[in-house]
């Protein structure tokens, strides 16, 4: 025995809403186009920076500045910033700084979420207030000058790597994403005599490497684009950052300065120095996000949805 179906009840059943209906051809094609224009306008940008720096000065003149069409390789922009000191100090301080606050700046946060994303904490709930005020009012500068120069850390990496050593934005996603792991599992561990450390790094890190992996990329790009600390607590040109070396280079326009005098080649034109300088500043950040592409978005949604 057959039960037919009325079809205005079949209709109703298959109706779904509009952005569950699978895309025309005119909309694939305009997403398509969209997305084709979206990331020209990121390349293009990149493409002629690259370019610019490895520009010969015939060029550069031809140009009448920015170089869109390459013709022919010139690589006397990189040979002339690596043969002095500044910028290869720089990127070592830089360096230095990224990998050191990264490590130091997840740690902390990762500690401060789980710690804050379980309700029998004491006193979660105050620490958790505590950690927002900054974050809705923020600190005034004075003060944390004064505290700074107060504790000996001028002129010293840790006035770069202290300050910034956690962002409360990142505890939330992090304190979120814990929240969401099964209270069961954990208690679970409790039960077979687990301490909360060894929770921590057998069960819950494990379980939230996408939303680490971004938080770390977070940390990672802050403390390479550190600028404003160093303008503030770096007077030492040998403690200079790379992103404060290139303010240098880009405001006074000349090139860096040699440790080995004069090697008797004319200098390369200072647009093509320039922008050797900055490929130098964004290319590890730029090299190191593929290696993570496929945690961000999940890292992100999940953390932040469920926090």
């Amino acid at each position: 025995m057959t039960t037919t179906v009325a079809p205005r009840a079949r209709a109703g059943r298959d109706r779904r809403p509009v952005w569950e209906e699978p895309p025309t051809r005119i909309g694939q094609g305009l997403k398509a186009t969209f997305l084709a224009l979206l990331v020209l306008s990121v390349l293009f940008p990149l493409w002629v920076i690259l370019v610019t720096s490895l520009s010969s000065r015939e060029t550069l003149a031809e140009a009448g500045g920015l170089v869109v069409v390459p013709r022919g390789i010139d690589t006397a922009a990189y040979e002339t910033i690596f043969a002095g000191g500044a910028v290869t100090r720089a990127l070592w301080i830089s360096t230095l700084v990224t990998v050191i606050g990264s490590a130091l700046a997840l740690t902390v946060t990762v500690l401060a979420a789980y710690g804050l994303s379980q309700p029998r904490s004491v006193g979660y709930r105050w620490l958790l207030v505590y950690f927002l005020v900054p974050f809705l009012v923020y600190p005034p500068l004075v003060p944390k000058y004064l505290v700074v120069t107060g504790l000996g850390l001028k002129d010293t990496i840790w006035a770069l790597v202290l300050p910034p050593a956690i962002s409360v934005f990142n505890l939330v996603v992090v304190r979120g994403f814990f929240q969401g792991i099964p209270q069961e599992l954990l208690d679970s561990a409790r039960v077979d005599g687990a301490s909360h450390f060894r929770t921590l790094m057998r069960i819950v890190l494990p379980l939230s490497r996408a939303v680490i992996a971004v938080v770390g990329l977070f940390y990672a790009v802050s403390y390479w684009n550190v600028w404003f600390d160093a303008l503030l607590f770096i007077d030492r040109n040998d403690m200079y950052p790379i992103q404060r070396v290139l303010q240098s280079y880009l405001l006074a326009g000349q090139a860096p300065h040699t440790s080995g005098g004069s090697t008797g080649v004319s200098m390369p034109p200072t647009e093509a120095i320039k922008m050797a300088v900055v490929v130098l500043t964004v290319a590890p950040i730029v090299a190191v996000y593929p290696f993570i592409q496929r945690h961000f978005i999940k890292g992100v949604l999940i953390g932040a949805v469920k926090g």
